[in-house]
């Protein structure tokens, strides 16, 4: 079977650019510069903190999962329902010609390893409730995995807009410290107004989009599993060529419908 290609996620690579630089055009045309937000100590209040937190909230081992799935928000291997129907209806084929048993020759060629499984439950036999449960067990456990990443950044765009605030109320404090002086009156109110900017536009801009993108990546993997669970049980069944076929369109049709939940902008 041939491998997943790697795409370019066009929507992610051009959102982020455009939020941002329509964000900074509004300010320019406002009389602003981008000079007047880039401030070295908010952000390191803002993005010092927030990652802190994170740390607080989650394991190494799912920061750094995060980490490795932040690339799959703009590069991504998923398969379309399409694709994976006809990957099925192949074996559909070769299982409906030489019967269930000559799919064990094939089983090296298969990339995916969750369709092997279920090939490989099939070929030694199994019951369609055993394999539905375990399939399905397998399914559940694979995309809790996949989401984690996406509650790690879900996470973050919630601390970052408090943790800006934080850094709002460091700023005050500075000034009031300083009020005698007007030359370092600048320096808090900086801090203090574009901390509170860093805090929400990442989060708000990066962090919970990120997570939404995660989320529902992880659960198209997750549908397309349950795609080709179904397609298997029907193969073990020995269905009709073309009722399979029409079983799984109608089932990836049904998933596509189906709402994606999305996190809670800060």
């Amino acid at each position: 079977m041939k491998g997943r290609r790697i795409r370019i996620d066009f929507t992610s690579v051009a959102g982020v650019p455009v939020s941002i630089g329509l964000i900074l055009l509004g300010q320019a045309i406002e009389g602003g510069s981008i000079k007047s937000i880039m401030q070295f100590t908010a952000a390191l209040i803002v993005f010092g903190g927030t990652l802190g937190a994170v740390l607080l909230s989650f394991s190494m081992n799912d920061v750094k999962q995060a980490a490795f799935a932040l690339k799959t928000v703009f590069l991504w291997d998923g398969e379309p329902p399409a694709r994976t129907i006809e990957t099925v209806m192949q074996f559909a084929t070769k299982a409906r010609s030489g019967g269930i048993l000559s799919l064990e020759d094939l089983l090296p060629t298969v990339d995916d390893p969750f369709l092997r499984k279920a090939l490989s439950a099939v070929v030694d036999g199994a019951s369609p409730h055993t394999m539905r449960e375990m399939l399905e067990t397998e399914n559940q456990r694979r995309e809790e995995h996949d989401e984690i990443p996406a509650k790690v950044y879900e996470a973050a765009g919630g601390y970052a807009p408090t943790v800006g605030i934080l850094g709002a109320v460091l700023g005050l404090i500075q000034i009031m410290q300083n009020m005698a002086d007007p030359s370092k009156l600048g320096a808090g109110i900086a801090v203090a107004f574009v901390a509170t900017v860093y805090g929400v536009g990442s989060a708000n801009l990066i962090f919970l989009p990120a997570a939404t993108k995660l989320k529902m990546k992880a659960r198209h993997e997750g549908r397309r599993r349950e795609l080709m669970l179904e397609g298997v049980l029907a193969i073990q069944e020995g269905l009709n060529l073309q009722i399979i076929q029409e079983k799984l369109r109608g089932y990836a049709a049904q998933a596509d419908q189906e709402p994606a939940k999305r996190p809670r902008a800060a």
